[in-house]
Parts: C-alpha cells; sequence; structure tokens
C-alpha cells in the first residue's frame, strides 16, 4: 500500500497531469475489453474452491485444466478486440492531443498484452487461494509491488518516451508476476499441471455460471471504466488525472481489505460446500463487520486530511481530486460490507437473478452519469451517483440471497450493521473536531492520525466485538504478553 502511493506520486511528478490522464484512461479502455476474463475469474474460484472442500483430486485438476483452457480462449478475444474495436475508439473518439496519438497507440500494445498475461494468470490465482497458501499469495504480491517500484527508478533516468516506457515495463512486471504464480503452482500442486478434458457437461456448467457473472461485470465496466470514458468526454484527460489518483488512493486501501477478504473467502465456500450454514454466517458477518473497521481505520484520517495529504503527496494536485477521493472512499466503505455476501452466493451456484437485477442497477450509473453531466453538473456527480446507487443495491442484494442463503435480515442488521453505525459515528467524532479546530498543519495531521486509531480502535473494540471476540482478544493479547516477558 506504501508502494502504491508513494509510486503515484512519483509517476504522476514524472509523466505530467495530460500523460498520467491519458494512461489511466486507456487503461480504462483496455479494462472494458476484459469483461470475458472478470466473468471466468469467479467461476474458477468458486469451482476450484468447492471441488477442493470436497476433497476430490480428480475434480480438481479437470476443472483447473477447463479454466485454464477458457482463460487462453478469453486472453485472445479480448486482445483481439482492444487491435479492432479499441484501436478505432481510440482514433474516432477519445479526447487525445495530436501530439501523443503515436505515444497513447503504443500505450494500447502493452496494455493489451498485460491484459492477456494477467487473463491467463487467473486460474493460478484461484488454485493458491483455494489451497489459503496466504503466504505465497503474499510473498508474490510484495514482489510486484517492489518491482513497480523498480521501474520508477528506471523511469527517472531513462531519456525516452517516459510513456511509452512506463507501459513496456508494467508489461514485463506482469509477465515476470504471471511465471512467479506458474512456477509455484506448478512446484506445489499435482492438480496445476494441464491436462486435456472432455467433460463439456462441466465446461457448460461453467460457462453457464460466467455467463450470468458477465452480466455482473458489465455493471462493473459501466460504473467503473465507463466513468473514465464519460469525464474524459465531458472534460478531457486532466479530470481523467484527477480521478486516476482517487483510483489509485482507493486502490491502495482496497487491496489491503480485498486481501483480508482473499483469506475469508474460502472458508465461507467451503462451509457452503460441507451444508455448515451456521459457520457460514458467522464467517460472512465477521467477515463484513472487521472488513469495515479496517477499511474505516484508514480511510478516517485519510477522509479528513485529503487536501493536505495531497499536498504533501503530489507536486501537482488536479482539480477536484480532494472531493473524487473523499466520495469514492465512502463508496468503497459501503461495498466492503456486501462482498462475503456476494461470496456466499456465488458458492450457490444460482447467480442468474441476482447479477441480472444487480447489473441493471449498477449500469443504471452510467446513463444517469451522463444525463446530471448533460445538465451541467460537475465532474464528481458521478461518484455521488455511484455512492447513491451502490446504497440502494444492497438493500436489494440482501433480499435477494436471503432465501437462497438462509439468511436472517434482521440478524444480519443487528450484527453486521447496527456496530458498524456505532463505529462509524461515535469514532468519528473526535477526529472530527480536531480537524476543524486546529489549523491546517503537520501537527494537525499527526493529531488527527492518532486520534482517528485510537478512537476506532477502542469504539470497536466496544461497540463492534461481541463478547466471544472481546474475550478472543484479550486471551491472545495476554498470550503475546506473556511470552515477551519469557
Amino acid at each position: 500500500m506504501g508502494i502504491t502511493l508513494y509510486t503515484s506520486r512519483v509517476i504522476l511528478e514524472t509523466l505530467g497531469v495530460e500523460d498520467y490522464g491519458i494512461y489511466n484512461v486507456i487503461g480504462s479502455l483496455v479494462s472494458m475489453f476484459g469483461i470475458l476474463n472478470a466473468s471466468m475469474t469467479a467461476a474458477s474460484q468458486r469451482y476450484i474452491t468447492i471441488s477442493l472442500g470436497k476433497n476430490n483430486s480428480l475434480e480438481l485438476q479437470k476443472i483447473f485444466s477447463i479454466s485454464l483452457l477458457i482463460h487462453i480462449v478469453i486472453g485472445i478475444v479480448s486482445v483481439a478486440l482492444v487491435e479492432t474495436v479499441g484501436i478505432w475508439f481510440l482514433y474516432n473518439r477519445m479526447t487525445i492531443p495530436i501530439e501523443r496519438i503515436d505515444a497513447v497507440f503504443w500505450v494500447l500494445q502493452c496494455s493489451a498484452f498485460s491484459l492477456f498475461v494477467s487473463i491467463i494468470s487467473v486460474p493460478y490465482n484461484a488454485l493458491i487461494i483455494a489451497h489459503e497458501k496466504m503466504s505465497a499469495f503474499a510473498y508474490i504480491s510484495i514482489l510486484e509491488a517492489v518491482l513497480k517500484l523498480c521501474v520508477i527508478y528506471i523511469l527517472l533516468i531513462i531519456p525516452y518516451d517516459k510513456l511509452i516506457v512506463y507501459s513496456f515495463l508494467l508489461l514485463l512486471v506482469q509477465i515476470s508476476i504471471r511465471s512467479c504464480y506458474s512456477l509455484y503452482c506448478s512446484r506445489h500442486f499435482a492438480e496445476s499441471k494441464y491436462k486435456l478434458s472432455r467433460d463439456f457437461v462441466l465446461m457448460r456448467e461453467m460457462l453457464h455460471f460466467a455467463g450470468w457473472n458477465m452480466f455482473g461485470g458489465l455493471s462493473g465496466i459501466a460504473f467503473g471504466q465507463g466513468l473514465s470514458m464519460l469525464l474524459n468526454v465531458f472534460f478531457g484527460p486532466v479530470v481523467n488525472a484527477a480521478r486516476g489518483i482517487a483510483q489509485q488512493v482507493q486502490s491502495a486501501i482496497q487491496v489491503f481489505i480485498t486481501n483480508f477478504q482473499t483469506a475469508i473467502n474460502p472458508q465461507i465456500i467451503k462451509c457452503y460446500a460441507n451444508n455448515d450454514n451456521s459457520q457460514m454466517h458467522l464467517l460472512m458477518e465477521r467477515s463484513s463487520r472487521f472488513s469495515f473497521y479496517l477499511m474505516w481505520l484508514l480511510s478516517l484520517p485519510i477522509i479528513l486530511e485529503t487536501p493536505f495529504v495531497l499536498n504533501i503527496w503530489l507536486t501537482v494536485v488536479p482539480n477536484d481530486t480532494s472531493v473524487f477521493i473523499r466520495i469514492a472512499l465512502a463508496t468503497t466503505l459501503i461495498y466492503t460490507i456486501i462482498n462475503p455476501i456476494l461470496t456466499a452466493n456465488n458458492a450457490t451456484g444460482k447467480v442468474r437473478s441476482y447479477y441480472l437485477i444487480c447489473g441493471f442497477l449498477m449500469i443504471s450509473i452510467l446513463p444517469i452519469s451522463y444525463i446530471v453531466l448533460s445538465f451541467g453538473a460537475p465532474a464528481y456527480s458521478v461518484f455521488i451517483v455511484h455512492f447513491c446507487v451502490e446504497a440502494f443495491t444492497q438493500i436489494v442484494r440482501l433480499l435477494m440471497v436471503r432465501k437462497r442463503l438462509h439468511l436472517s435480515i434482521k440478524r444480519y442488521f443487528k450484527n453486521v450493521y447496527l456496530p458498524i453505525f456505532l463505529v462509524a459515528t461515535l469514532s468519528f467524532i473526535i477526529p472530527y473536531l480536531t480537524s476543524v479546530n486546529m489549523s491546517e498543519s503537520i501537527s494537525r495531521f499527526f493529531i488527527v492520525c492518532t486520534t482517528s486509531v485510537i478512537s476506532v480502535c477502542v469504539v470497536s473494540f466496544v461497540f463492534g466485538f461481541s463478547s466471544q471476540e472481546r474475550d478472543y482478544i484479550i486471551l491472545m493479547v495476554r498470550k503475546q504478553i506473556n511470552r515477551f516477558q519469557k
């Protein structure tokens, strides 16, 4: 997370606001063509984890081989779409300075092949996560961050077009990380050896699951990457730079939470496979609450001190960046709560109605944002639209899965939303009063950070944890104290 935030600052300073905005909008364009991959990622995770939970090694190898084959085909199709539709869109619809068109073309090429490498890595990632080898997952992720830091150093000293060089170096990083995942799996998991399978029934079942998941993925494109296109059309690449910075902050924090949930998700899926609903519900509730507390712990000082952080972090701060970051973090906070529900619903394999309804609701963000911007609303209005639709969709999601997961809405509100509301409200008071009653300075920043951490930790412990969880924490603290005293 620290490396991500640091590299964002240096990249913006090195590339400049315009080139940084161009890189982000090209990344958004290429990601749109990765929708097929997004749909199969959830399918691979679900089927690999379910078969592992059933301890069926033959089925596991069959699922991995089918998944890898499908992802290779998806990768080829995605690159073909970028090389045809993507290039047409680049030359005919995007707002790009004429002198940067050639550089943008090569950025598009590097991004397309980076997408291909990322797509064929999915089955290997799914295998590592399903086996719950989180140490390997963590070490490879750290290696990726370090390599990206090296890219920044090379970018500072190389004399060529920095936008092209940056894209090419990131492609090399992607290839290196893909090789690490493949090598680890081949050495530790026998089922990672590809073996041609003719089980067309299983392939059709996985594609059916992925097909409806794809519709859900389309909503992600609409409110995520599609909004980048929309902002580019209305405001140009400078606003894309502001949104890119907001996404960097959002992603840096969200990766921390995503990795936390990644460690829990296989257990949720395995509990469903073993028909252990009570344990599954408990894991879902804890994942929702703990994820929110962690996200709030990291987000609160940033939300209160956004302008100061940006001025220290960046040499050039594009307009609207502060408000983009604040609304984006608020949206991520509420999405963090519902993500374990999505994992449990995917475990059932019954996703058609879920993705159909929720997908339509999320896709509505794009036309609503277009209408709002057409009436002259500021750029940050699209973030507000996203937040409102996400909040409404979260209610719909809970109502849809309650019977399928045998979930009590009343219990979920009592065990998840009520403690989250208390923690967020009570822990906000002291840091907020500190922020508004002191002039902006480095002292205020550290005081706000300190009071935020203490407030969130204390309030979470008192109001956010159950009595059993508090007893467990106290027991673990005592064990650590006794260990150091020996």
